[in-house]
């Protein structure tokens, strides 16, 4: 990097955590409520990224793209949240590297925050439960504001709480709207190599680095 960031935003899901256990099985729990069939977790994983509600609705058409009816969906989802509310952390894992890279983060002095999709209502409990809720001062979830990645309003939000300007800014994430949302708001962009990004490499939205382990924050940085 050539100028150290002031700030730096971490996603969640396919960043930190590994949330797709949980989410698979809410999502086969769901579908057996529903008197059909369940995909796995395999299937599931390629639907991961963009919030519960587009998962479900993706679970529902058993397709990335499209809408189920508004019927089917208003009796899935409430299924789904009740499964999950019970279920957002009992499977889910820290990703190997995170607990050494934000320590590293932490310990270099950056300011850090989390930027997700992810609903509050998940978030935190979850960030809690893996001993990772300390790390940040601020958690923009999906539903803060009005607006969430790829809009670079969340991010912005970020940055103005730390009063860090877009070019001491970075984002860490795994995904094509982490880069879009990074882009949009003028951030550099770093993303992980393993997440969740709908079965494409990440390197086709051309981040401005891609690394294996949080721990190579060290060398980059």
């Amino acid at each position: 990097m050539s100028e150290k960031p002031r700030m730096i935003l971490i996603d969640v899901d396919g960043t930190l955590v590994d949330s797709v256990p949980d989410l698979a099985w809410c999502v086969d729990e769901m579908m057996k409520a529903l008197g059909r069939e369940p995909w796995g977790e395999t299937r599931v994983r390629d639907w991961v990224g963009n919030g519960v509600e587009r998962l479900v609705r993706r679970a529902l058409i058993g397709q990335l793209d499209g809408e189920p009816s508004d019927e089917e969906f208003d009796k899935a989802y409430p299924v789904f949240l009740e499964l999950y509310a019970e279920n957002t952390s009992k499977r889910s894992t820290l990703y190997p590297g995170v607990p050494e890279g934000l320590d590293y983060l932490r310990d270099q002095g950056y300011s850090l925050g989390c930027v997700t999709n992810k609903a509050e209502q998940f978030t935190l409990p979850l960030l809690r439960d893996l001993g990772i809720e300390d790390y940040f001062g601020i958690v923009v979830a999906g539903d803060t504001l009005p607006v969430k990645k790829p809009d670079p309003t969340p991010l912005l939000y970020a940055a103005e709480f730390f009063g860090a300007g877009p070019e001491h800014s970075l984002m860490i994430g795994d995904s094509k709207s982490d880069v879009k949302a990074a882009r949009a708001a003028g951030f550099r962009i770093i993303c992980m190599s393993y997440g969740y990004n709908h079965g494409e490499d990440i390197r086709i939205y051309e981040p401005d680095q891609v690394i294996d382990s949080m721990v190579e924050l060290r060398d980059l940085l």
